[in-house]
């Protein structure tokens, strides 16, 4: 894994009097996840990085419990009843990637209201009672855009790839591209399908898009999960793979390695780590253990370019994405950060 140093964290030199002692005994404390999506890569390796340390922590006497949950589907109703019992079931904490950011405000009031901490990452909530830790995920969509402008100069027409309908993150990533297509004037999105951020539902889509699309497709925006299978589709299709934005999982950068050996094929990823899910369950216990947690903290996405591509794919599980756990320490020099 990478040191959060690379993420440009601030440095935990700056805790301004924050240490790793406890302020409140959270030994006997229980932290649920409440996860409202599960069918991807980034999805498994967040529960993965989650039950890693929080594995830990349960080991070590800091909890007593971090359980995760997940639902069967990506449904806002089917989550608040998740949320509901995760109330009546007596956690003292519930961590939220959320199906929707204001259909979960109900539930989160009630979980607030039982007198439960609510912490929502990835897929934030917008109920004040909650805390929130996100990326800048308009910025991430308006970098694809920018990093394309600098590389095609002469612009062109884009295929975007946008992610799971409804939830907020897809809507946040696609905003910013949509922005960056305006400032920069040179592109034109002529077709947009929705990948689910799945290698598989991707291919599907842009294979059923090509045969619709202009010949002269320059460049592919995406959200990650994506790009492999839409290079998988073009190649399919017998078209020129244009610059496809990748997305930090172990196939895109595999075959992205592929290709810059075989002919210099450039382009760059970016995500979210999904090792977020570790700094929510550490803001969540710190919370629980009387600290003044300011409610927003944003963490920088991760960015993979050119130059340090296999050094990130030797880092990468296959199968998995590039990612970033984080420590109780980690966690403290965020909210020192944001204080």
């Amino acid at each position: 894994m990478r040191s959060i140093a690379k993420l440009g964290l601030v440095s935990a030199v700056a805790l301004c009097g924050l240490t790793a002692a406890a302020v409140a005994d959270t030994s006997g404390k229980r932290i649920a996840l409440s996860n409202n999506y599960a069918g991807n890569s980034w999805r498994q390796a967040m529960l993965s990085s989650w039950e890693k340390v929080t594995g830990e922590a349960v080991a070590n006497g800091t909890v007593a419990a971090a359980d995760a949950f997940t639902t069967a589907e990506n449904q806002v109703t089917e989550q608040a009843a998740q949320i509901q019992n995760l109330i009546l079931q007596g956690y003292d904490a519930i961590v939220v990637n959320a199906a929707s950011p204001e259909g979960l405000n109900g539930a989160v009031k009630e979980a607030c209201d039982a007198g439960v901490v609510v912490v929502s990452f990835d897929g934030i909530v917008t109920e004040p009672c909650a805390w929130r830790i996100a990326v800048d995920f308009k910025q991430m969509g308006m970098d694809e855009v920018l990093y394309l402008s600098d590389k095609l100069p002469e612009g062109g027409n884009l295929l975007e790839i946008r992610g799971l309908a409804g939830v907020f993150v897809d809507d946040e990533i696609s905003a910013g591209i949509h922005e960056g297509v305006a400032e920069t004037g040179k592109f034109e999105i002529v077709g947009s399908v929705h990948g689910n951020w799945a290698q598989d539902v991707a291919q599907k889509a842009v294979a059923g898009i090509l045969p619709s699309l202009p010949d002269d497709i320059v460049g592919v925006v995406t959200q990650g999960g994506d790009g492999y299978g839409a290079a998988q589709a073009f190649k399919a299709a017998g078209r020129d793979i244009p610059v496809i934005v990748m997305g930090n999982r172990h196939d895109e950068l595999t075959w992205w390695k592929e290709q810059k050996d075989a002919n210099g094929y450039e382009t760059m990823s970016v995500s979210i780590a999904p090792g977020v899910s570790t700094l929510a369950f550490w803001v969540a216990q710190q919370v629980l253990d009387g600290v003044d947690v300011p409610k927003d903290l944003t963490v920088p996405f991760l960015r993979i370019d050119q130059d340090n591509l296999e050094g990130n794919l030797a880092n990468t599980e296959a199968g998995g994405v590039a990612n970033v756990e984080y420590s109780l320490e980690d966690a403290q020099a965020v909210i020192s950060g944001a204080s």
